[in-house]
């Protein structure tokens, strides 16, 4: 039974996120680290670009880790912390960034491609024959007689190969 509640709480340990944060990082202050750990989720490691800064190990990450904790240990407020980042690499830092003229495509896009896809489905359905004509199809009776010609001819060859 203690194996088994091992085994279980190896787990659960394993599956926790694993942060990037360094010991010498982290502030003194329980506050302001809280504060850092949360602005820290809403920035985009800009190497690594689908991870937040504390759980990227790239050395980018580390330098904005690094400058958030300045700015709050400085006085900012967590919105001060957020413009300076922005200023200094723009929305895309940002894992939700404002809708403005500069992020339209980035807001419109996905919404966009998945109108021009769904245009070209219906086109592709309202184009389609509705039922094919059968006597269309159909062989006329010259024809029927060359196939009729040709099957017989290689009946009398036999396989071949």
């Amino acid at each position: 039974m203690i194996r088994i509640l091992t085994v279980l709480a190896a787990c659960f340990l394993m599956a926790m996120p694993v942060l990037a944060v360094q010991p010498d990082e982290i502030l003194n202050d329980p506050v302001l680290e809280e504060r850092a750990r949360d602005l820290s989720k809403d920035l985009r490691c800009v190497v690594c670009q689908n991870e937040n800064i504390d759980s990227s190990h790239a050395g980018m990450a580390r330098d904005l880790r690094i400058l958030v904790r300045e700015r709050l240990v400085a006085g900012d407020s967590d919105e001060e912390v957020l413009d300076f980042v922005v200023a200094r690499y723009g929305d895309y830092v940002l894992f939700n960034p404002p809708f403005k003229p500069s992020t339209y495509a980035l807001w419109i896009g996905p919404f966009a491609v998945m109108a021009l896809g769904l245009l070209g489905v219906v086109l592709m359905l309202t184009r389609r024959p509705k039922k094919i004509d059968a006597k269309a199809l159909a062989l006329s009776e010259e024809e029927e007689r060359a196939v009729a010609a040709m099957l017989a001819e290689d009946g009398k060859e036999g396989p071949k190969g």
